[in-house]
């Protein structure tokens, strides 16, 4: 009997112990220089992770996993270790904001199981600014295609955080139906909790948080996997969302076909206690390569564009030619040619003024509709660019006509097709030796060295609306202020502006009017980076602006070498400095009411600059102006600027 009780007891005891949930396991690794730290966990089976900046959490524990159609990667899962080494790249890219990036980084790929067999992995980047993370998802037994359906993907943000957050458009709205097309503005210093306008937010999506400031975002996405979004799930909690059902006309699956073993994109997190890190970071391109050679030595510049003042109308043979003169005169490299040129010129006599711009020493960029059946826009050209046998007999036409490249509207979501439509126009178009913008389109994500000729997008509240509404031109310095610290900074951004017509109408006296200065446009020409920019400018510029404000706009480089923050706080008033070989180009724009009086250090050594400054009515003027010790006291009114240009040779 004692012996039975013995081995009765020692079985309760065995199955106590066993039926106990296992203790959870925790990694940590750090960034390089040790600041920012990683706490990675699988808590009852639910991976999580949390993020640190000099012992301050910047995000609690968060979700993380996958729910696919073959298994849940979510739960029931356990960490089974982390292989953490030291990953370093180097490359040059003149088309961003730095063209030569050293990037460092503690790479950390852990490991999850699932029922004791290899389900997950996760795979951490941590540089001395920047978290990023992505999935490797294994095949499970003979299944080697899988879908992944959503993501858990979360980040819980510290109690107290503001946000500055951009709503996502509802699908199959707006004009001709072209939602969401990444034009709407944003909410500033609003309490976490909202969820935009019951569709999530648009990336990148910035946060102010007690001890500094955090962007999240996503890079690394083609025609492979889906567009996301973020989403609030409740209070102080984001989760990646996929596209929404009514997308592509309501067309496709909003979930993500993979062949396994799959690779997702990047979700990144760029986190300091200044907005330094973010205005500053190249996280966007760092994580990615290259998918093809380019086809030929692309060049960049500047260019004109008659829509933004001239509106469908002045898309005429004539009107096309004097904007060819015009960037003639400026010394600039193309014209952009909007939309419906194939009914208001032609295809002969596009091919006849083609001819006559490089004759002139300037290129043409197109006008295209990316339709397809997503949307109503009617726009031409339409149909020529969804489909690959037409797309390609297109490019063949532009390639012979010395066309330079093209810009492509109404995009129709962010569904896995529509990723491989962004895809296969780049490759088509690099095949012809034609350089894409994007436009009416969705965030680009590491593109600019994905796709080698890609340019820019636009996937922001641009300058179009400058014409359409008065209001738009009232909060002009506003959003300029905004976008500085945040579209911009994770991919180069087609705004088209710079004007320096008082109103945006052909005869310069009816229309919307412009609030800003001349000096803002010449300032926002450096804050606002695309390598390719199509300025607002048109040809009676060369009379009735300033001379020193033309000049600036005849030698205002559009490739810099490097970026640097100096000051700001979104929607107020935004100070940054860009260089462009020896030359430096520090640029401030205000748009607060109150006027911003600071002390500007001055990125090189010099002792006198050119500079380009507002007086209190916003009247501009430039002249050469003595520093000491290289700092500059400046004064910026509402809706003015400044601009210093200095060369270290």
């Amino acid at each position: 009997m004692k012996i039975q009780h013995l081995f009765t007891s020692m079985a309760l005891l065995l199955a106590a112990i066993t039926t106990q949930p296992a203790q959870a396991a925790e990694q940590r690794f750090s960034s390089p220089d040790g600041k920012i730290v990683v706490v990675v966990n699988d808590e009852q089976g639910r991976p999580t992770y949390q993020v640190m900046l000099e012992g301050t959490t910047f995000l609690k524990p968060s979700p993380l996993g996958l729910k696919t159609n073959f298994a849940d990667l979510t739960q029931g899962l356990t960490l089974k270790n982390c292989d953490v080494k030291t990953v370093s790249d180097q490359y040059e890219l003149k088309t961003w904001k730095q063209s030569h990036i050293s990037y460092t980084a503690t790479e950390a790929t852990c490991h999850f199981n699932q029922q004791d067999k290899q389900a997950l992995d996760i795979i951490f980047r941590v540089s001395n600014r920047d978290v990023a993370f992505r999935y490797k998802v294994y095949a499970k037994g003979q299944t080697l295609a899988g879908v992944i359906e959503e993501e858990a993907t979360g980040f819980v943000l510290p109690d107290g955080t503001t946000t500055f957050l951009c709503p996502q458009m509802r699908p199959m709205t707006g004009f001709a139906r072209t939602a969401p097309s990444y034009e709407t503005g944003y909410g500033y210093d609003e309490e976490m909790g909202k969820n935009g306008w019951g569709a999530g937010f648009t990336f990148p999506c910035l946060f102010h948080e007690a001890s500094g400031w955090l962007l999240i975002s996503e890079t690394g996405t083609d025609g492979n996997y889906v567009g996301c979004r973020l989403q609030n799930t409740g209070g102080a909690s984001y989760q990646i969302g996929f596209p929404l059902p009514a997308e592509l006309n309501g067309v496709g699956s909003t979930s993500a076909a993979v062949s396994l073993p799959a690779l997702t994109p990047w979700r990144t997190i760029t986190l300091g206690n200044t907005l330094a890190p973010i205005v500053e970071s190249t996280v966007a391109n760092d994580l990615v390569q290259p998918k093809y050679k380019a086809s030929r030595d692309y060049t960049y510049g500047k260019g004109s564009w008659s829509w933004i003042i001239g509106m469908d109308g002045s898309c005429n043979f004539d009107e096309q030619k004097r904007y060819i003169d015009f960037s003639a005169a400026m010394g600039y490299r193309s014209v952009l040619v909007d939309a419906l040129w194939d009914t208001q010129i032609g295809y002969d006599r596009m091919a006849e003024l083609s001819r006559y711009a490089q004759s002139k020493g300037v290129g043409l960029f197109l006008w295209y509709n990316s339709n397809g059946a997503w949307n109503d826009a009617p726009q031409g050209p339409r149909h020529k660019l969804d489909r690959s046998a037409v797309r390609r007999q297109e490019m063949a036409w532009m390639q012979q006509n010395g066309i330079l490249g093209i810009k492509v509207d109404f995009f129709g979501g962010d569904k896995q097709a529509m990723m491989q439509l962004y895809e296969d126009i780049l490759t088509d178009a690099n095949d012809f030796g034609l350089q894409v913008i994007f436009h009416g389109c969705t965030l680009p994500r590491g593109w600019e060295r994905m796709y080698p000729n890609y340019v820019a997008s636009e996937a922001v509240l641009a300058s179009e609306n400058l014409h359409f509404g008065q209001g738009a031109c009232d909060a002009e310095a506003r959003n300029a202020c905004t976008h500085t610290f945040i579209r911009n900074v994770v991919g180069s951004m087609d705004f088209g502006g710079s004007t320096l017509n008082k109103h945006y109408g052909k005869d310069n006296q009816h229309g919307t009017t412009r609030r800003t200065s001349d000096v803002f446009a010449l300032a926002t020409a450096v804050l606002f980076q695309s390598s390719v920019q199509h300025f607002a400018l048109a040809p009676n510029n060369l009379d009735d602006a300033p001379d020193w404000a033309i000049q600036f706009m005849k030698d205002v480089p559009t490739t810099w070498d490097e970026v640097r923050f100096i000051d700001g706080y979104p929607g107020k008033y935004a100070i940054i400095a860009r260089r462009a070989g020896s030359k430096w180009y520090v640029a401030g724009i205000n748009g607060q009411k109150e006027t911003v009086k600071t002390t500007v250090t001055l990125p090189a050594d010099v002792t006198t600059v050119d500079y380009y400054s507002d007086d209190a009515k916003l009247v501009g003027s430039q002249k050469v102006q003595k520093v000491k010790r290289s700092t500059l006291k400046v004064e910026i009114p509402e809706n003015g600027a400044f601009v210093v240009v200095s060369d270290a040779k």
